[in-house]
């Protein structure tokens, strides 16, 4: 018995890696630092013909993180920045330098004919709109995470995107990370059996990250385009909390399902090759940060996959929670019928758990609930049927894949998008991919407030 669980271990492992280190009992697979998903960081320097000149519109904390990263990609300059706030102009500058052109209305960077692609990080009630005019003007558009504020936004970034024939990327890097693609590939090599149940969270316990974003001591109206801001939203007085901590309010953000179920679904859905649910049920409530914001702290989801080619049906459970006494944390578990795979930060931790050929016997179960000779015979046919396979269960086999040290999909996202740009490749997340990626988490915030199911369609990217 010992000698088949070798033989099978081995080859378990040959075929999801192709080489393998033991470490402390279990295998270490190594991704090839030299082959980075999708495509090699080209390295070479470009000349002021070749180069990509680029623009970032919002530059709070994820509009300077993107500003950060997408230098990084080599052949790309950082020309000019939009922003609401003044202080953010002069962060900027000090940053990226004093070359930068900067004003508060995005309009004048999509009219420059210079700039060739936008980054649009902005609350997430602009998206859609700036997205739709940036493509129309002749813009590529990297577009920050969720693609559109409400559901039936969706339909016109798509379609524009089609029509103009422009670049366009959302933002959920974990759809560049080798991580979730090596994951795709050990899920389809049949590694953990037929997929049963899937569970993911990303929980926090900081202040910061349920959003209590620091503000300014300068904030006023005098520093800040309060109107700009506001846009399409519903009219408010000018309120530096809302400003800063956007998120917290339905007016410009969607809530915890759009800041990170999105990451938890865009991930997934890599993983498995899945266009996404057709059911949803959520609850949660705000059980702790009840500082004015109207959105829940905790929110959970069950949400059923139906099948298709690339996966059987399943049921999902998701969670994200803000008030994580045990520091908070992020995964993705996919639960099969002969083992588990978890992907945690840049690294996977797959075991082989498979259920035995023979269901075994002992004092445990009925067997000795039987008359005596009634056990007799029951025994005789039992091992007459199982032969040597009597061993109540197999020896589980752990192995754990890791990125190179230092890995950020961020840069791979990043480059994956200006190399659209250059080549006229399909990016990894066009508008039908970001689509179906936030439209299941923006329908679990209409079962949430409206306390209801919700029947969600995967293939046309709406609510049934």
């Amino acid at each position: 018995m010992k000698t088949r669980n070798k033989k099978s271990r081995r080859s378990f492992i040959k075929k999801i890696a192709g080489s393998a280190v033991a470490v402390s009992g279990l295998t270490t697979l190594a991704v090839k630092a030299e082959k980075p998903w999708p495509e090699l960081i080209e390295v070479k320097k470009y000349s002021a013909n070749d180069k990509v000149r680029v623009a970032a519109i919002g530059m709070g904390i994820m509009g300077f993180n993107n500003c950060y990263t997408t230098i990084q990609v080599p052949g790309v300059e950082l020309v000019a920045v939009c922003d609401l706030y003044n202080g953010h102009f002069k962060r900027a500058k000090d940053d990226f330098g004093d070359h930068l052109f900067t004003t508060r209305d995005y309009k004048e960077i999509l009219a420059k004919d210079d700039i060739d692609a936008v980054i649009i990080a902005t609350p997430d009630h602009w998206h859609d709109h700036i997205s739709i005019e940036a493509m129309k003007s002749g813009k590529a558009v990297y577009c920050e995470k969720p693609m559109v504020h409400h559901i039936e936004e969706g339909r016109a970034v798509i379609d524009t995107e089609k029509k103009t024939g422009m670049v366009f990327q959302v933002g959920s890097q974990r759809v560049s990370s080798i991580v979730y693609h090596k994951a795709a590939e050990i899920y389809k090599s049949g590694a953990i059996g037929q997929l049963v149940l899937v569970e993911t969270n990303n929980d926090r316990q900081s202040a910061l990250g349920a959003w209590q974003y620091s503000i300014p001591p300068d904030a006023s109206p005098n520093t800040i385009d309060w109107d700009r801001f506001i846009g399409d939203a519903p009219g408010h007085s000018f309120d530096p909390v809302r400003f800063f901590r956007w998120r917290n309010y339905q007016d410009y953000g969607t809530g915890v399902a759009g800041d990170l179920f999105v990451h938890l679904f865009s991930g997934l859905h890599v993983v498995l090759n899945s266009l996404g649910p057709d059911r949803i049920f959520a609850t949660g409530g705000l059980r702790y940060w009840k500082d004015g914001r109207d959105v829940p702290d905790v929110m959970l989801a069950v949400v059923d996959y139906p099948e298709t080619s690339s996966h059987p049906a399943f049921n999902l459970q998701i969670r994200v929670n803000f008030v994580d006494g045990g520091g908070g944390g992020s995964l993705l578990k996919l639960v099969g019928a002969e083992g588990t795979m978890v992907i945690r930060g840049n690294s996977i931790f797959v075991t082989k758990n498979k259920m035995p050929d023979a269901p075994g016997y002992g004092g445990w179960d009925t067997y000795n609930t039987f008359p005596e000779a009634v056990q007799l015979g029951f025994r005789k046919q039992y091992e007459s049927k199982y032969s040597e396979k009597r061993a109540a269960m197999l020896e589980p086999e752990e192995l754990v894949y890791s990125a190179p040290k230092g890995y950020t999909s961020e840069l791979d996202h990043h480059s994956n998008f200006y190399n659209a740009i250059r080549t006229g490749t399909s990016v990894v997340e066009n508008a039908e991919f970001g689509m179906r990626a936030c439209g299941p988490p923006l329908a679990t915030n209409l079962s949430y407030f409206e306390n209801r199911i919700v029947h969600w369609d995967p293939v046309k990217m709406k609510v049934n």
